[in-house]
């Protein structure tokens, strides 16, 4: 019964197209009745070990690819969520891209040409580990990065207005519903992370020692601007969760129920695409069996 009822309740993360985010209202700190951390890490290698025999079915298909798209405040748990998808599914089907600050190269072009060239080809899944939406985050709270696009209607920070942002914010969706239209189905993840709950991971990456390869001062400097992410992340959800594109707001103080949560919601957008491996005609089943005949009586 509770775990009907979890699936059910994840579907209420799914942003609905034009709902204004507050992400005040969205619970941090959820985790599911009745579903223990054992329970859910079985439950996880259930969904888990579909989503390898779907991924396999998608491969044979050839028709659709998987964009899923993870963004977070740092801290928020992505590289453990990307690590536990990853196991799902099988490496030479999926890779996943880790957007680092631009190159000169990536600057002299727009700013989704390096997302567009890591995109899926049919049959495969791409995850974004950051993604074109720090070019809404990171860049509205430090407008100046703009400046190093070198935009020709850009000249300062004065220009970079609310005009500015809403083409951005058309730009994304124009992008996102081409590349669905053309069979890419694409889920994005925002974890929902509590100010509380970053500081206290920031202080276990300062005092373990295998973790504090993890945090660096600029984290702080980063946590400083708290607010102004806050708000640009319920700008960015409000108008870009598209039906062709939706976004989820997954809880993620508690990382096994954020984990669980991620895969349960790919499965299930998965299963609602109705893959099949192809079907042979007759012509060709007759040639298969005329294979397995010379197969069983090889000497």
């Amino acid at each position: 019964m509770f775990i009907t009822a979890f699936k059910k309740y994840i579907q209420t993360l799914k942003v609905k197209e034009g709902k204004k985010v507050a992400l005040h209202k969205y619970d941090t700190k959820y985790t599911p009745d009745g579903i223990s951390k054992e329970l859910s890490e079985k439950l996880l290698a259930e969904s888990l070990a579909k989503l390898s025999m779907l991924q396999d079915k998608l491969y044979a298909h050839n028709k659709y690819s998987i964009l899923i798209v993870l963004q977070a405040i740092d801290a928020a748990g992505k590289d453990g969520a990307v690590r536990h998808v990853m196991t799902g599914f099988n490496p030479q089907g999926v890779k996943v891209v880790s957007f680092k600050q631009p190159s000169h190269q990536e600057l002299d072009h727009d700013y989704i040409w390096r997302h567009y060239t890591e995109l899926p080809a049919r049959g495969d899944i791409a995850i974004f580990n950051r993604s074109h939406y720090e070019n809404v985050l990171v860049t509205r709270v430090h407008p100046e990065y703009i400046l190093g696009e070198n935009l020709p209607d850009v000249r300062t920070v004065k220009d970079i207005d609310a005009a500015f942002w809403n083409r951005r914010y058309k730009q994304i969706n124009r992008f996102e519903k081409n590349i669905a239209e053309n069979g890419t189905i694409v889920l994005k993840f925002f974890l929902h992370l509590s100010k509380e709950e970053q500081k206290k991971r920031f202080i276990e990456r300062i005092d373990d020692p295998k973790k504090n390869w993890k945090f660096s001062v600029d984290d702080l400097k980063e946590r400083a601007h708290w607010d102004e992410y806050q708000a640009a992340y319920e700008e960015m959800l409000s108008k870009t969760s598209k039906d062709e594109a939706p976004w989820f707001i997954i809880p993620a103080d508690n990382k096994w129920s954020a984990r669980l949560a991620i895969s349960e919601i790919i499965l299930q957008e998965f299963e609602s695409l109705k893959i099949h491996y192809p079907a042979v005609s007759k012509a060709q089943k007759e040639e298969l069996l005329k294979a397995r005949d010379m197969l069983m009586n090889e000497k």
